[in-house]
């Protein structure tokens, strides 16, 4: 498989150059050259199959020949090493919760496979990479968790500062070894803005190999597509129009889910469930893609005004807007309503989500009054302990801590703090 820039203004190259670079010379996203359905019979059998195997056929074309079978193999198992479950809310709504990966959050899936793919890349090579991201939450931790210890792989993650939560700080800024986490005097846009620079300062880029694990990076992006399909698997005997709420901030959840349906993925709609940045819920009303400057919200994985990701899934629908509206609604809610729905989920359901999953709950509301005999999905994208303070006091109740939570919290945090692209420049230089 070879990709193309959606410049086009880039040679197209392998899934390996590809996941190397991050991003192509000019300044684009890589997006597939094709995208090959996959057969009836895969759908027709699909009970029978495991996640391991499913996941292979999803993801073998998109990663061909740079990926031998057998290796490939061996990365999903690693990768799909805990549970993807759907908890059924009531006839018309569930959650798939994708938060039982080791930093609880969804981002896990991507993180480890991208990690072993570069580790598989690198196993024959001596320079080392330096993979450069920018975080709003849980990037971050799922980031540093996947990539701790991979050989010939530094990690440089940016945050911005006060803007993430206690537990999302202490999952990126207390693993050391080959992870280095910056804290940034900014919004998450500020972290992207700098990140972006880097690669495009040829005397950063010309003295170290950079590449980036946020969800631009194909390798980060691609392999998203494995729990729509776990989903499908869970609910297709039982409900035939199901549809996808996605809590979106950078947009590569959704336009991976929308990859899933490419490739044949029997999905009716997709709802992006925005907080109060809004840039695409406003597109799809006005035809005009008008990125701002990002707001705070307590749904803080989504605080981004500027969504990489969607300029992807303009490519997938060939710009057509029309072709675009027909698949994918958009809704925008703030964190009163939020909060709100946060307490509606736990004192009707007695199920605790976090604010991301609250906000993909509000779109599946939304959605239904309009489309009463679908069967909405929202995505829990994170576990609500991660959000804890907002979550108790929401529904006025003590929430556990699980396992992977308690390993961080009295770890000691290492933060650089820095201020603009130079310090950065000169952190990255050493």
């Amino acid at each position: 498989m070879n990709y193309y820039s959606i410049n086009k203004q880039a040679p197209n190259t392998s899934f390996k150059d590809a996941v190397i670079r991050g991003i192509a010379p000019d300044k684009g996203l890589y997006f597939p050259e094709t995208i090959t359905p996959l057969p009836k019979s895969f759908f027709d059998n699909i009970d029978e199959l495991s996640h391991n195997d499913i996941a292979f056929e999803a993801i073998k074309q998109f990663v061909s020949p740079d990926i031998p079978e057998n290796i490939l193999k061996d990365i999903i198992k690693e990768t799909l090493s805990f549970d993807f479950p759907i908890e059924k809310l009531n006839k018309n709504i569930s959650t798939l919760e994708l938060f039982h990966g080791p930093t609880m959050a969804f981002k896990d899936v991507g993180a480890r496979f991208m990690a072993r793919c570069l580790g598989c890349f690198n196993k024959e090579n001596t320079n080392q990479v330096t993979v450069l991201v920018a975080t709003s939450g849980d990037t971050g931790g799922a980031v540093a968790n996947g990539f701790l210890g991979v050989k010939g792989v530094n990690v440089v993650i940016l945050y911005p500062s006060g803007k993430v939560s206690d537990i999302q700080e202490k999952q990126l800024t207390t693993l050391k070894k080959n992870i280095t986490a910056l804290e940034v005097n900014g919004t998450f846009d500020d972290c992207q803005d700098m990140v972006k620079q880097a690669f495009l300062d040829e005397s950063l880029t010309s003295n170290m190999q950079l590449t980036s694990a946020n969800s631009i990076n194909v390798a980060r992006w691609l392999p998203q597509m494995f729990y729509f399909f776990f989903a499908y698997k869970q609910l297709h005997k039982e409900h035939k129009d199901i549809v996808f709420s996605v809590p979106s901030g950078n947009f590569g959840n959704i336009c991976a889910g929308m990859m899933a349906q490419q490739l044949g993925l029997p999905i009716a709609h997709f709802i992006a469930s925005n907080n109060a940045n809004n840039v695409v819920s406003d597109y799809l009303k006005t035809k005009k893609f008008s990125p701002k400057p990002s707001v705070q919200t307590i749904s803080n994985a989504m605080d981004v005004g500027n969504p990489s990701n969607f300029l992807r899934i303009q490519e997938l629908y060939k710009n057509n807007f029309e072709t675009l509206k027909e698949n994918l609604s958009g809704y925008s809610f703030n964190d009163k309503q939020t909060k709100e729905a946060l307490k509606d989920i736990y004192n009707n359901y007695s199920y605790v989500a976090d604010p991301h999953g609250a906000v993909g709950y509000l779109g599946c509301k939304a959605y239904l009054k309009n489309n009463p005999n679908t069967h909405c999905v929202f995505l829990e994208t994170a576990h609500p302990t991660k959000f804890l303070d907002v979550v108790e006091d929401t529904i006025k109740e003590n929430i556990d801590l699980p396992e992977q939570i308690l390993k961080v919290m009295d770890k000691k945090k290492k933060a650089i703090k820095i201020d603009n692209y130079e310090d950065l420049k000169s952190v990255l230089l050493g």
